[in-house]
């Protein structure tokens, strides 16, 4: 006699295949400070400009960090990781360069 047919009672192989599952973790890039320093001769002017264009920050934000900088000496402009704060160092310098400003700036590890 003939056994009826049921879901999954089909003689197939029914078997549960697992693997094991690698975690990728990504770390996340290192981020660099992008440093802006006073002197004697470079506006606040073209900083406040420097920052609202290079940096994309608000009229307010730039002038509290211009504010920073020509009271201590040094402040940050912002923090990216090393390609984007490199590129950001290299287009201030040229704009500073080209307006004859002695502005430097420079990037380091954030800690």
């Amino acid at each position: 006699m003939a056994r009826p047919h049921r879901a999954g009672d089909g003689g197939e192989d029914t078997a549960v295949v697992t693997r094991t599952r690698t975690e990728k973790r990504l770390e996340r890039p290192k981020l660099y400070k992008v440093l802006l320093h006073n002197d004697d001769y470079t506006t606040r002017e073209f900083v406040v400009w420097i920052l609202e264009t290079i940096f994309h920050r608000s009229e307010t934000e730039a002038v509290q960090i211009m504010l920073h900088v020509h009271n201590n000496g040094i402040g940050v402009a912002g923090v990216y990781p090393h390609d984007v704060a490199d590129v950001k160092v290299r287009r201030v310098t040229e704009l500073a360069e080209q307006n004859e400003y002695p502005l430097l700036t420079t990037m380091e590890p954030e800690e």
